[in-house]
């Protein structure tokens, strides 16, 4: 049945023989070794491959997509290879009926003979993520192993270098090749030997405590201020200071002796100088009265110069001897002092004072930031529980009940580029639902690709998830779904996929999990064709895609 919508992906071919197409696809350039012997009908003209996204021309003869985009860039007038015919592109439409009958061709998988499956060529790359003789990479970082599917389990669990294990003295995980290395330079509980060979065994982090009470340790003797310069091993300490004793005695009597005599001299040593005060004391009183008689003696003006050249004289030895007195007396305090050792205990006594003061301000310290701890984790745990309350409330907002989904995705480029870079491959769409109680649904989108389209599509698949109602509903899903990328120019010139889901795959079968596998387009649309500045598929770097689900027949609970 003939449809006059434009083709999805190049817009070049005004039409094509059905509206229907599929979500199956396959790779165009791969090797399959096909059950039956490939019909020369599904055989490009051009490449005579198998044919992928078949078109069809006026003479009859049907291309790959691709190969026909091809003939058209090497030639202004593309002729047909087979019968030098000229291809009018406004003839040339999508065979659809040639697709389906193309993708349902079984095929041997890429494994056999280790793998027996026939699988139909739309689902052969669906297969190969389930065969389990297919190689792959070891998902371990640092593992470059190609293993087969059915041996990465024990391959991670038992032979895989870079597997985690538990490392037996501390029970940290770590790499498999850098245990050895762990155990020597990180693990804290790894059993070491004393350092002063006392053939102890003990934890690396005792060490330090271990050294302050090792028997085998060098310690100085308790008698060094006294002039014991010995060092001995700790176990024997008590040994060295019996046998000697005698010494250690004779070194303190000597340190006493030696004292005592310092405190005599400096007892001596005062009481000179005390005398010696004594002394200038008595010479400055001598002066005061030689001073009042030479006051009395020379009262005339006549003897005024006489009187004040003596007394001048007189002025200056009595401040001389003032001097000396005060300096004098400043010695003895000092002298005083360094005898004198209360203002030392009142000192040490004040600042035990202090220090125990301080001390209860950190126990005060500590409990405060106890309490300022626990207040933050409840603060915390709001906080945690507000922002997911608010985020379940904008989802509860947004959610559609009728089966259909308009999905606004913005920041396009921005998004795009952490695909390319391998940051975010993929983003999902909010859940919408057939009714309030139905199917619980979402949409998938692939920005930079995905399978066959990586790197020059936008991949658009459909989601079944796991839904509160799913045991009341009929399984597997059946209905058919439309994908749609939506114009907007307010032409209406959307590009359209529909698909029916098929009852026999696993992504549309109840969920076990929190959602199934996706499925729908890998080759959705063209990034030429999404970011052509004469399309307005995006606008303010805003694209919106929609999905439909068909409720014909759908019961409603």
């Amino acid at each position: 049945m003939a449809c006059d919508e434009p083709a999805a992906l190049s817009g070049i071919f005004t039409r094509q023989n059905s509206s229907s197409t599929s979500s199956l696809d396959f790779e165009p350039d791969a090797d399959y070794k096909f059950v039956e012997r490939l019909e020369e009908r599904y055989k490009c003209a051009y490449c005579h491959l198998v044919l992928h996204n078949p078109h069809q021309t006026g003479c009859g003869h049907r291309f790959c997509q691709h190969c026909i985009l091809a003939l058209r860039e090497l030639n202004a007038v593309p002729t047909c290879p087979v019968d030098k015919e000229t291809i009018k592109m406004h003839e040339v439409f999508k065979d659809n009926c040639c697709k389906r009958e193309v993708l349902n061709l079984h095929v041997f998988c890429k494994n056999f003979p280790d793998c027996n499956s026939k699988v139909i060529l739309g689902r052969y790359q669906e297969h190969l993520q389930q065969c389990l003789f297919e190689s792959m990479q070891c998902t371990n970082d640092g593992c470059r192993d190609q293993i087969l599917r059915k041996d990465l389990k024990e391959h991670l669990s038992c032979h895989c270098k870079f597997r985690e294990e538990r490392c037996q003295y501390c029970n940290t995980y770590v790499v498999l090749i850098n245990i050895k290395n762990h155990e020597k330079n990180d693990c804290p509980d790894f059993p070491v030997p004393c350092l002063q060979n006392c053939s102890q065994i003990i934890l690396k982090k005792e060490i330090e405590k271990h050294h302050a009470v090792c028997p085998e340790a060098e310690v100085d003797c308790p008698y060094k201020q006294y002039g014991c310069h010995v060092k001995v091993k700790r176990g024997k300490l008590a040994e060295h200071e019996n046998s000697a004793l005698r010494e250690h005695m004779l070194q303190i009597l000597d340190k006493n002796s030696r004292l005592e005599e310092q405190i005599s001299d400096l007892y001596k040593s005062l009481e000179c100088k005390e005398i010696k005060i004594q002394q200038l004391a008595d010479a400055i009183k001598k002066c005061e009265k030689e001073f009042r008689q030479y006051t009395q003696l020379f009262g005339n003006n006549s003897s005024l110069m006489v009187s004040t050249q003596a007394l001048a004289s007189h002025l200056d030895k009595s401040a001389r001897l003032e001097s000396q007195v005060k300096q004098l007396i400043q010695m003895a305090n000092q002298q005083q002092s360094k005898l004198d050792l209360r203002p030392l205990f009142d000192t040490i006594e004040n600042m035990k004072q202090k220090i125990a003061l301080m001390e209860t301000y950190d126990q005060r310290l500590v409990v405060l930031e106890d309490q300022s701890s626990k207040h933050d984790l409840q603060i915390n745990i709001h906080k945690a529980q507000l922002n997911k309350n608010e985020e379940r409330f904008k989802l509860l907002e947004g959610t559609c009940y009728n089966g259909k989904l308009i999905w606004k995705i913005t920041d396009y480029k921005m998004k795009k580029k952490e695909a390319v870079e391998g940051r975010v491959l993929s983003i999902a769409s909010q859940p919408f639902y057939t009714s309030r109680c139905g199917y619980r649904l979402c949409a998938r989108a692939y920005l930079n690709g995905d399978g066959s389209g990586k790197g020059t599509h936008i991949s658009l698949y459909f989601v079944v998830m796991r839904g509160e109602f799913d045991s009341l509903l009929l399984w597997p899903f059946r209905q058919k779904v439309t994908l749609m990328l939506l114009d907007q120019s307010g032409k209406k010139n959307h590009i359209v996929e529909v698909f029916r889901a098929d009852p026999n795959s696993s992504s549309f079968k109840r969920p076990d999990g929190e959602m199934n596998i996706a499925s729908g387009c890998p080759r959705f649309v063209p990034h030429t064709v999404l970011e052509n500045t004469k399309n307005t598929y995006i606008r303010d770097d805003t694209l919106f895609l929609k999905v439909v689900v068909d409720l014909t027949d759908l019961e409603e609970l």
